[in-house]
């Protein structure tokens, strides 16, 4: 029971995670997933960073290579959203797929161990009255990542700890200097782990994408402009589209049918209400009637009153108070309670592409 397994990325967090758990009397062991070649945290140079952490602990490390997997759940993936005009959210859809799954079933599989943990900052709790394991936000939360990890199963939460959840990153970062961890000083990557590998999300889907030229029109169809490649472009985006005009122009959709991209002024990229997929329900059951909740429809954007409507075929239907701007398909919605993860899914439709 006091045995657990630490995913280690080489990062500080995921370092300071280990460390913690070591100190506080567990035995732990270090497990580093090989997603893909290159540099970052999660590549060549985040696996020799996490086997000099389990060095200074003393602690055992395993490397276990899933390069396939990550290939066909996250690269894949990625390619083929962008090139049918939607912008897809890998973290999530990795989370679940490619890191805790396969860890947990590694270490009960290979380590005799049934709990993984991670340097996620978000919270797990039981609720006795119900059987289920909740999601939380994190006590920092401008770190909080409950957003990311919407999508795990309770299986998966039942076996996951996050060490971090109640910490401060000023506490982490004073933890791993105090342990003397290699990592404390170590900068925090600021982009998705493809994009710091290929120096930015274009230059990454031009190895897969080849460029396509097509027209920039508005909604009335009027030529104004051309691109090079519809995934060069997302929902809601302003600079970059190189078409003077006399006001603002969005990218309101993405026709990748017809090869066009598609602007407008900024009212045009706001909506009452969408529709979300692949609805996953965490701290609750899936409700059989509306529910009123708080939402974020990216992971940075402010929370905003929504009415929740259960459809059939793990689907939803999000009625904001407010209209809101650039929901994009592809990307996540995930809806609170406070500071408890209701559920989450991928935005599938808004009003104006379902008409």
């Amino acid at each position: 029971m006091n045995k657990i397994v630490v995913g280690l990325s080489g990062g500080v967090d995921s370092s300071a995670a280990a460390a913690i758990l070591h100190h506080q009397g567990y035995e732990v062991i270090g497990l580093t997933l090989w997603l893909m070649k290159g540099k970052g945290q999660c590549c060549s140079e985040g696996m020799i960073d996490a086997a000099y952490i389990c060095e200074q602990l003393g602690v055992p490390h395993h490397i276990v290579d899933i390069r396939d997997v990550f290939q066909t759940n996250i690269i894949d993936y990625l390619v083929d959203g962008y090139s049918t005009g939607i912008t897809p959210l890998p973290c999530s859809q990795c989370n679940k797929t490619v890191k805790f799954g396969p860890m947990l079933q590694y270490a009960r599989e290979n380590l005799e161990c049934d709990r993984i943990a991670t340097g996620h900052y978000a919270r797990i709790q039981h609720d006795p009255a119900t059987g289920r394991y909740q999601l939380l936000r994190a006590f920092d939360r401008n770190k909080d990542q409950s957003y990311f990890l919407y999508d795990l199963s309770q299986e998966l939460l039942a076996g996951s700890v996050f060490p971090l959840g109640e910490l401060q990153k000023s506490e982490t970062r004073r933890l791993a200097d105090e342990y003397k961890l290699k990592t404390a000083d170590k900068p925090e990557s600021q982009d998705l782990c493809l994009v710091e590998s290929n120096g930015s999300m274009r230059a990454f889907l031009d190895k897969y994408l080849a460029p396509k030229k097509g027209d920039i029109v508005d909604t009335s169809g009027k030529i104004l402009g051309e691109h090079d490649g519809v995934h060069h472009y997302t929902i809601g985006q302003r600079k970059g589209i190189g078409i003077a005009a006399a006001e603002p122009l969005y990218v309101i959709a993405l026709d990748a049918v017809n090869n066009r991209v598609i602007v407008g002024d900024r009212t045009k990229v706001t909506e009452p209400e969408c529709t979300v997929e692949r609805v996953n329900w965490v701290s609750i059951a899936e409700p059989s009637t509306p529910i009123l909740a708080e939402v974020q429809i990216r992971y940075r954007s402010t929370p905003v009153p929504v009415t929740v409507i259960p459809l059939e075929n793990s689907r939803v239907r999000l009625v904001f108070d407010e209209p809101q701007f650039s929901i994009t398909p592809g990307q996540a919605a995930v809806w609170y309670e406070g500071e408890k993860v209701l559920g989450g899914g991928i935005i599938e439709q808004t009003v104006n592409s379902e008409q």
